[in-house]
C-alpha cells in the first residue's frame, strides 16, 4: 500500500522554449467585429496576424468532442458552420494546439463516467487519424513542437473529468496509457468543501508521477489551495467558471503554472481586462488563452468562433503589452507547463513506482 505522506519538497524546473518555426499562412476570417469594443487599428491586427503565425495560439479547452458527438454528420476539414470550430477557421485564427476536453454531459459516474469518456476519447483520436492533414494527436511537448513544424494543429486529450476516474488509480494510468494528458479533479468525491482528501493527494502525486497535467478547473477554493501546496510540478486551470482569486493566482506564480482565460463575456474588452489583471497578478509566465469554443459558453460577437483570436491579440497589443508577453500568452507559457510536467514525471519515476492507494472512508 503506498504511503499517502507528502514527498519531500521539490522544486519546479523550467525548461527552455521550443524553437520558433512558423505554421503556413492562412488568410484571415472575415466576420465582422464586435461592436461593443473599439475595433483595433488596422496595424495593430495585422502585427496580431504575424505574431500568431510565429507563435500560434496553444487553446486550452475545446468542446469539439462533445458537439461532433450531437451531430448526425458533420465536416470539420472543409468548414463546419453548425460548429464554432472547424480546421479552415483554426487555421485563420491563428491556433496551433488545443486541448480537446474529454468531458461528458450530465454528471455520471462509476462506470458510465468511465464508458462516456473513453467513447469520447475514442471519437477524438478517430477525428484525428481521419483529418492527417489539418490535426496530429499530441502526447507530449515534442509532439507539440512537431505539429507545429509541420503544419498541422496538434490535438491533446483532455482535460478529463475526476468522476471519470472511478476512484482507481490503475484507470488514471489507463487513461495516460491512450494519451490523456490532463486531468480536472473537480467532482470527485475526494476533492471535498474543506479541501483534498488524503487519497485526493495521492491522485495528484500519482498524475506528477505520470506527468498528468492537474487542472484544478471548477475546483473548490480549498481543493485549489490544498493541490498547489500537494502539487511538484505546475498545475493549469483551464476553464474555471469564476474569477481565480488573487491569492490562489500568486499561488500559481509560485508554482510556475498558468491559468488560460476564457475568451467569454460581452466584449474583447472584458476578456482582455481579465488578461491583464491575471498578467499583473500572477505574472507573464502564468497566464495563457481558452477559446471554451463549442462548450455552450457565450462569448463576445467580435470573439464568436476560433478565426477571431487575431482581434484579442490586437487588443492586448494596442494596450502595449510586450511582444514576449504575447508570445508567452499565446504559445510559450503552455509548452513550457507541458516540458516541465515531463521533466518533473522522469525525476519522481526513478524513485517511486506507481502507487496501488485506494480510497478510504475518510474520503467520502
Amino acid at each position: 500500500m503506498a504511503d499517502l505522506q507528502n514527498d519531500p519538497p521539490a522544486e519546479t524546473i523550467a525548461v527552455g522554449n521550443l524553437d520558433d518555426v512558423a505554421p503556413p499562412r492562412r488568410e484571415p476570417s472575415t466576420e465582422p467585429a464586435d461592436p461593443a469594443a473599439a475595433s483595433p487599428a488596422g496595424g495593430s491586427l495585422e502585427r496580431a496576424r504575424e505574431l500568431l503565425a510565429a507563435h500560434p495560439i496553444a487553446d486550452g479547452c475545446s468542446g469539439l468532442a462533445l458537439a461532433l458527438r450531437e451531430l448526425p454528420s458533420y465536416d470539420i476539414e472543409d468548414g463546419e458552420r453548425m460548429l464554432e470550430t472547424d480546421i479552415p477557421r483554426l487555421r485563420d485564427g491563428g491556433v496551433g494546439a488545443q486541448f480537446w476536453s474529454l468531458q461528458v454531459r450530465g454528471e455520471p459516474t462509476g462506470d458510465r463516467a468511465v464508458t462516456a469518456t473513453l467513447e469520447q476519447l475514442d471519437l477524438v483520436r478517430a477525428l484525428v487519424a481521419e483529418c492527417p492533414d489539418g490535426l496530429r494527436l499530441a502526447l507530449s511537448a515534442g509532439d507539440l513542437a512537431d505539429a507545429r513544424n509541420c503544419g498541422r494543429i496538434a490535438a491533446l486529450l483532455g482535460p478529463v473529468a475526476g468522476p471519470a476516474l472511478g476512484d482507481s488509480l490503475a484507470t488514471l494510468r489507463a487513461y495516460h496509457a491512450l494519451g490523456v494528458r490532463s486531468v480536472t479533479l473537480a467532482g470527485a468525491r475526494w476533492t471535498q468543501r474543506a479541501g483534498l482528501t488524503p487519497f485526493g493527494q495521492e491522485v495528484v502525486r500519482e498524475m506528477n508521477r505520470l506527468g498528468i497535467l492537474v487542472d484544478l478547473s471548477g475546483c473548490t477554493l480549498e481543493t485549489m489551495r490544498r493541490a498547489l501546496v500537494v502539487a511538484k510540478a505546475p498545475v493549469v486551470i483551464s476553464h474555471h467558471p469564476e474569477p481565480v482569486p488573487d491569492d490562489v493566482l500568486r499561488q500559481l506564480r509560485a508554482n510556475c503554472g498558468v491559468c488560460m482565460v476564457a475568451c467569454t463575456g460581452a466584449s474583447i474588452r472584458e476578456t482582455a481586462d481579465r488578461l491583464d489583471h491575471v498578467r499583473e497578478t500572477a505574472g507573464p509566465q502564468s497566464v495563457a488563452l481558452t477559446g471554451a469554443y463549442d462548450t455552450g459558453s457565450p462569448h463576445a460577437p467580435g470573439l464568436a468562433d476560433v478565426s477571431c483570436f487575431p482581434r484579442l491579440i490586437a487588443e492586448l497589443l494596442d494596450r502595449d503589452w510586450p511582444q514576449p508577453d504575447i508570445e508567452a500568452l499565446t504559445w510559450t507559457n503552455v509548452s513550457r507547463v507541458l516540458r516541465d510536467a515531463e521533466f518533473v514525471s522522469r525525476a519522481i519515476q526513478a524513485r517511486r513506482p506507481p502507487s496501488t492507494a485506494r480510497p478510504t472512508p475518510q474520503d467520502g
